[in-house]
C-alpha cells in the first residue's frame, strides 16, 4: 500500500503539504465523528436517567402504600379498643345481676381478655406509630432526592438541547471545511484515505507518532521509519495499524493553526 500512495502522489506538491491538508482532513472529520457520536449517545443517556427516575417514583409510591396500609391498620386498632371498652362496660353492667359465682368469674375473665387486648391493642398502635413516622422520614428524604433529580433532568435536557444546537451549526461549517479539504487531496489519496478511516474503530486515519509509536498504538515503528519520516520526503503507512503516519512536530503545528482548535478557544 506504501508504494501505491507513492504512485499516486501528484507532482508540483510536496509530502508536507500532502500531509498538512490530509492531517487537517482528519482533524475536521475527527470532530465530525464526535459531535455525531455525541448525538447518538443523549437518547441512550437520557433514557437511563429517566429510567431512574421510573425506579425511584415506584419506590415512592410503594413507601406511600406501606404508610397507608399501616394507618389503616393504626385505624383497625383504635376500633378494637373501642370495641373492648363497650364489652368492659357491659360486662361490668352484667355483673350486677349475676346469680352465682360461675357467671360472676365468666363475666371477670371476659373483662380480664378485653383488657389484655387492650394492652396488645395499645402495644401495636405505638409499633405502628413508630413505622409509620419511620417511613415518612424516608418518604421525605427520597422526595426531596426524587425532586432534585427530575430538576436536573429538566436543566440536563435544556443544556442538551443547547450543546445539539451549538453542535449542529459546528458540523455544517465542518463539513463545509471537510468539503473544501477534500478538494485539496487527489482523488486516488482521498480514496484510500476514507478506506483506512472506514477501517479503523475511531475512525482516524491520520496517526501522529509520539514516542515512537503511532497515536492510539502500543506497537512502535521501526527506526528506519521512523528517520523517514522525520525526513517527510514520502508518505508513510504503519503496518500494524494501516495508519497513514505524520511526525508528532508536523502534527502539532497543524493542530495549532486547525478551525477545529481555533473555534474550541473562542468558545471558551
Amino acid at each position: 500500500m506504501e508504494n501505491k500512495i507513492q504512485e499516486q502522489e501528484v507532482l508540483g506538491r510536496t509530502v508536507v503539504d500532502k500531509l498538512r491538508v490530509l492531517y487537517n482532513l482528519q482533524l475536521i472529520d475527527s470532530r465530525i465523528d464526535d459531535i455525531q457520536k455525541f448525538r447518538r449517545n443523549i437518547p441512550i443517556e437520557l433514557i437511563s436517567f429517566e429510567e431512574e427516575l421510573d425506579r425511584m417514583k415506584k419506590k415512592l409510591e410503594l413507601l406511600q402504600e406501606d404508610i397507608h396500609s399501616l394507618k389503616k391498620n393504626l385505624d383497625k386498632r383504635n376500633k378494637e379498643i373501642k370495641s373492648s371498652e363497650i364489652l368492659i362496660k357491659k360486662y361490668e353492667k352484667q355483673k350486677d345481676n349475676v346469680k352465682n359465682n360461675k357467671e360472676l368469674y365468666s363475666l371477670d375473665q371476659e373483662i380480664d381478655y378485653q383488657k389484655l387486648e387492650i394492652q396488645l391493642s395499645k402495644k401495636r398502635i405505638q409499633e405502628i406509630n413508630l413505622n409509620i413516622q419511620k417511613n415518612k422520614e424516608i418518604l421525605e428524604k427520597k422526595e426531596k432526592i426524587f425532586q432534585h433529580k427530575k430538576e436536573h433532568l429538566f436543566h440536563k435536557k435544556k443544556e442538551l438541547n443547547q450543546i445539539l444546537l451549538e453542535n449542529e451549526k459546528e458540523e455544517k461549517i465542518l463539513l463545509e471545511k471537510s468539503n473544501f479539504f477534500s478538494k485539496k487531496v487527489d482523488d486516488n489519496l482521498l480514496k484510500t484515505y476514507k478506506k483506512i478511516r472506514n477501517g479503523v474503530k475511531n475512525g482516524v486515519a491520520v496517526a501522529p507518532v509520539q514516542r515512537g509509536a503511532p497515536l492510539g498504538s502500543y506497537l512502535a515503528i521501526t527506526p528506519q521509519k521512523y528517520s523517514e519520516l522525520i525526513q517527510r520526503k514520502k508518505l508513510l503507512i504503519d503496518e500494524h495499524s494501516g495508519r497513514i503516519l505524520i511526525d508528532a512536530e508536523l502534527a502539532e503545528e497543524e493542530k495549532k493553526k486547525s478551525f477545529v482548535f481555533c473555534s474550541k478557544k473562542k468558545k471558551k
